[in-house]
């Protein structure tokens, strides 16, 4: 029986190692992937940093760089939290298997001592005679032969004991050493990282001495922000209305037909005929064809699991209020993903095109998907028109590449209605 405890213990332990190394494990890949982007930011920066002349493209890498680095720095102390838990769990695990080594040693040690008392032949057959009758002298005999294979397997246990022993001492000296890497990785992180707000501050610094450059091409951003949010808003009040007056039609419609086949059975006409209702709300006037409430549900139903909008790309600026390396103040309801120059942007789920408009020298392209609305904006280009059904992944066009900063910049948002939802709780892990 105790046999069974220890090797269920042991079971445990190294499924409970293995849940760890695959939280690790997923860890570890993010923040190698953090890794490269970081590399790619730093040659990018590299490049523009040669400019005498700070520019708004070398103050957009640096507000990249920080924000990857301040990523990788988290995901570090949670690497470093699982090591701790880690450790914490070998040390527990060690413990217990000293005590249950010590046990079996000492268990090993009573029998050696009664075998050694009892080993001359005479001793046995002594045991085994004194028997009060044949089938006493027959267990005596099998117990004898019992307890030799007993003291074989209880050795074999001690042996396999010591062997897993050895093995978590070794891992919790490995675990530990990979902590110490860690954290001496994490403190150069930190190091940069000062080393990357502090040409953020020069940086800011040169370009304040071309106020009025700066201010105007700001302007122009503000300004392009206000157009794309107007867009957005109009848009949506008018599927909204478009819905109601659909639901509307459908309604009366149906009230026609059911009026219409009461008269003709001589049947009083129903009080929904005389007066048919209609969506009492936005949500459920997208909502009120079987196939948009479908598409809702699906669309849901995949919350944290859409595609991203393009193949490749890295969040650099987030959702919510933020303010600007310049002190401006301003609130995104969406995220910026730079990506690639040339990319195609991607429909990151099944919907209907609703609208696609030149907003200041780029396109912005919107799609329903029942109450659900998803924007991707700063197009150069588009292959899909207001109107047109398109599937997950199905390209709308190329993202844009901003001549004053040298960025390739895809917008992307997500409404539920006309309540912005943060597009990273919709968006898979990347």
């Amino acid at each position: 029986m105790k046999f069974l405890k220890v090797v269920f213990f042991i079971i445990a332990v190294f499924v409970a190692v293995d849940v760890h190394a695959q939280s690790s494990a997923e860890l570890k890949r993010r923040r190698d992937k953090l890794s490269d982007e970081l590399e790619q930011l730093n040659k990018d920066y590299q490049e523009t940093a040669q400019n005498k002349r700070a520019t708004l493209k070398q103050l957009s890498l640096l507000k990249a760089q920080i924000n990857l680095r301040e990523e990788k720095i988290n995901i570090i102390n949670s690497e470093v939290r699982n090591l701790d838990n880690q450790i914490s769990e070998s040390n527990n695990t060690v413990h217990s298997l000293q005590n249950q080594l010590d046990q079996l040693k000492k268990e090993y040690a009573a029998m050696v001592l009664f075998a050694y008392r009892n080993q001359s032949a005479y001793n046995k057959l002594m045991f085994i005679f004194a028997s009060k009758d044949f089938n006493q002298a027959y267990k005596r005999l099998k117990y004898l032969q019992q307890f030799g294979t007993y003291r074989e397997r209880q050795a074999g246990y001690i042996q396999g004991t010591q062997k897993d022993l050895h093995i978590k001492i070794n891992e919790l000296d490995k675990t530990k050493q990979e902590k110490s890497t860690l954290l001496a990785d994490q403190q150069k992180e930190k190091e940069t990282l000062g080393k990357e707000k502090n040409n953020q501050v020069k940086v800011v610094s040169d370009l304040s001495q071309h106020q009025g450059q700066l201010k105007q091409q700001q302007r122009e951003v503000q300004a392009k922000i206000a157009k794309t949010n107007r867009e957005i808003a109009s848009t949506i009040r008018r599927e909204i209305e478009e819905a109601r007056r659909r639901a509307e039609a459908e309604a009366k419609e149906a009230a026609r037909i059911a009026a219409a086949k009461a008269k003709a059975e001589n049947r009083p006409v129903p009080v929904a005929a005389t007066k048919p209702a209609a969506p009492r709300s936005e949500s459920s006037a997208l909502n009120a064809t079987p196939e948009a409430a479908k598409l809702s549900n699906d669309f849901l139903g995949n919350r944290g699991r859409l595609p991203w909008p393009v193949a490749n790309g890295v969040i650099t600026q987030g959702f919510g209020v933020y303010t600007t390396p310049e002190g401006i103040r301003s609130e995104s309801t969406g995220v910026d993903i730079r990506t690639n120059p040339g990319s195609s942007v991607r429909a990151v789920f099944d919907g209907t095109v609703v609208r696609v408009v030149d907003v200041s020298g780029t396109y912005l392209v919107m799609i329903v998907h029942g109450e659900y609305f998803t924007v991707y904006a700063n197009l150069r280009s588009v292959s899909v028109a207001r109107g047109q059904k398109v599937t997950t992944k199905q390209s709308l066009g190329t993202v844009a590449t901003d001549s004053s900063t040298g960025e390739t910049v895809v917008h992307f948002e997500v409404y539920k209605v006309k309540d912005p939802n943060n597009p990273k709780i919709w968006l898979a892990p990347n």
